[in-house]
């Protein structure tokens, strides 16, 4: 059972916004509401992306293995759907997806996303526009990790999780540092020692705690950059 303020989360999302009611009818009664516990395989890497998900509450994490090595590509949070450029092709997953807290997900048949995307003028242009934006998004993950040394990379993070928090001074770290550490591109042992070091220029993070002792500081160090950490660029 999906539930109306959920229907109404999802229709809000720029990708399914504009297209025709009766297509997103047509979506919905297609697809199903599921709440996974944390630490649920979603998707993975390799298999046929036969759905598109929706995160609806939770947070997932997305990541990929090779040769006995793992990194976390990405973390999504609600609203967001995830694996779209697999379903669209009509590919394998490239990622696995598993859930890092209890989660709702919706699940929509891809069979169902891609013949609206032919049917549905108005979807398949928010389907482009939300594939680019995703190109856009990795592209800048990619700059931060092959541009800036370890510190950098951190200290850009505080700051855009510090906006998020409504630029507030002291807030506290949405994931485990096994997992920052993975997401940034870096080991555990390397995250310990920025965080160590991050100490001298702005910022103390004390558990999942962090305090901003001087913001001046931490931008000096950060060196912010605007194709690199702005969300709207």
């Amino acid at each position: 059972m999906i539930r109306t303020d959920d229907i109404e989360a999802v229709r809000r999302l720029p990708v399914f916004a504009t297209m025709a009611s009766d297509s997103f009818d047509t979506l919905v009664t297609a697809s199903f509401m599921q709440r996974f516990p944390r630490e649920t395989v979603l998707l993975e890497e390799g298999q046929p992306a036969d759905t598109l998900c929706v995160i609806v509450e939770g947070r997932v994490e997305m990541s990929s293995t090779h040769a006995g090595r793992r990194t976390t590509v990405a973390v999504f949070e609600p609203v967001t759907a995830f694996i779209l450029a697999a379903v669209v092709r009509d590919q394998v997953n490239l990622m696995s997806a598993r859930t890092l807290e209890t989660s709702r997900v919706l699940i929509i048949p891809a069979t169902v996303i891609q013949d609206l995307i032919g049917a549905d003028a108005a979807f398949a242009s928010a389907m482009i526009d939300e594939l680019a934006r995703g190109f856009r998004t990795m592209v800048k993950t990619v700059k931060d990790q092959k541009l800036r040394p370890a510190n950098e990379r951190i200290a850009n993070y505080l700051l855009r999780l510090r906006a998020e928090h409504g630029d507030a001074d002291r807030f506290h770290l949405t994931l485990d540092k096994a997992t920052l550490a993975s997401l940034l591109g870096m080991t555990r042992e390397n995250l310990s020692r920025s965080l160590s070091t991050i100490r001298d220029h702005g910022a103390v993070v004390r558990g999942k705690e962090v305090a901003i002792t001087d913001l001046d500081a931490l931008h000096a160090l950060a060196q912010p950059n605007v194709l690199i950490d702005d969300p709207r660029s």
